[in-house]
């Protein structure tokens, strides 16, 4: 398989028209850590291996490690906790989760926006992605949601709005049903599983997602993958394709792949839409509405494949079947609302946890 895009897809359609070299019409992107080894027609290239929990790649802010048992392993999970900036602490924490093809980096300019408006924001790397340990776990919702409970626990946090991004959102839901009293706002951010992907897509073994995931390792597939996400590329979004890419050149990239293909099987094999009507919270959607990411969309066939990640209906779904739901649909705007139209989301995200209720 050529990109990630078996693994989560934005639509055949939206990759087509980017093509597989650097998005048109946009700026070529500055390099970050590891900066570009040299451009190809303005397109960063990349040759410096990245160890698989990003080390030495830099942070916005201090990394901190929580050591945990999962399933008899011993590892490390990675988090960020950043104290409230400027002006009257609201007294609240909000815990942020990241998707599946991203890291607790990619909330960086939601982080500064949230402790900027008095919060306190925890971001983990949940284990097998980002910073954190990748070991090769039967992984499930469940668990990841009791390593977060750990997690506050062990920073003395009795209760967080959350906010879920993508996959996310799947462990943003099990997160406020197997804990509730932990939870006190929950936020969905264009999430994955509003929709069962076993009803639309065939089932495959770990063996064959790990082939696939060896196997994606071009860097003009994976730009294109992480540019279906969006409407407009930017510059800032080059900080996935780098970290994507340059962690294919490690030594350790298998083990890496093998814990990407089982965090897959988690989304594909645990749905969390049967269960919406069970949330009891204040629950806020917030969808973009070109978004068209579906969990193995490329491995569903054609006539089924243009039925998956239609999220102006899924979102509308959800919101009607989330007692009291509020929605907010984004217009132009694709997968990563909380980077695409930072200002709106978190202007929506604010006046939501600011309003009455728990």
């Amino acid at each position: 398989m050529g990109t990630r895009r078996g693994f989560l897809s934005a639509g055949a359609a939206t990759a087509a028209a980017v093509g597989t070299g650097w998005p048109a019409g946009s700026a070529s992107a500055a390099g970050s850590a590891g900066s570009p080894s040299g451009r190809q027609d303005g397109v960063p290239q990349y040759d410096v291996p990245l160890g698989i929990a990003m080390e030495g790649y830099p942070s916005a802010f201090p990394v901190r490690f929580l050591r945990l048992v999962n399933q008899g392993e011993t590892v490390d999970m990675a988090y960020l906790d950043l104290a409230p900036a400027g002006g009257a602490a609201s007294g609240r924490t909000v815990l942020l989760l990241h998707g599946k093809n991203f890291d607790g980096g990619a909330w960086t300019p939601t982080a500064r926006a949230l402790a900027a408006a008095g919060h306190r924001v925890v971001v983990p790397d949940q284990i097998g992605f980002g910073r954190s340990s990748k070991p090769a776990l039967d992984y499930r919702f469940t668990l990841l949601a009791q390593n977060t409970v750990a997690l506050l626990d062990h920073l003395g946090i009795a209760e967080v709005d959350v906010i879920g991004h993508s996959m996310g959102g799947m462990l943003g839901v099990r997160f406020a049903l197997d804990h509730p009293t932990r939870v006190g706002k929950l936020v969905l951010a264009n999430p994955v599983g509003l929709e069962d992907y076993r009803e639309l897509v065939h089932a495959h073994s770990t063996e064959r997602l790990f082939a696939d995931e060896l196997a994606n390792t071009s860097l003009a597939g994976i730009r294109a993958f992480y540019a279906s996400y969006v409407v407009t590329w930017r510059r800032a979004y080059e900080r996935n394709v780098e970290l994507r890419y340059r962690i294919t050149l490690s030594a350790e990239y298998p083990r890496w792949a093998q814990a990407s293909a089982r965090t897959y099987q988690m989304a594909y094999h645990q749905p969390v839409v049967q269960e919406l009507p069970r949330l009891r919270l204040p629950v806020q959607l917030v969808i973009g509405q070109e978004d068209r990411a579906a969990v193995g969309k490329s491995y569903a066939t054609p006539e089924n494949r243009a039925k998956l990640g239609n999220f102006p209906v899924l979102g509308r779904r959800a919101a009607a079947a989330v007692p009291g739901a509020q929605l907010v649909e984004l217009p132009g705007v694709g997968h990563l609302p909380h980077l695409e139209a930072g200002r709106r989301f978190t202007r929506e995200v604010l006046a939501f946890l600011a309003a009455g209720g728990s």
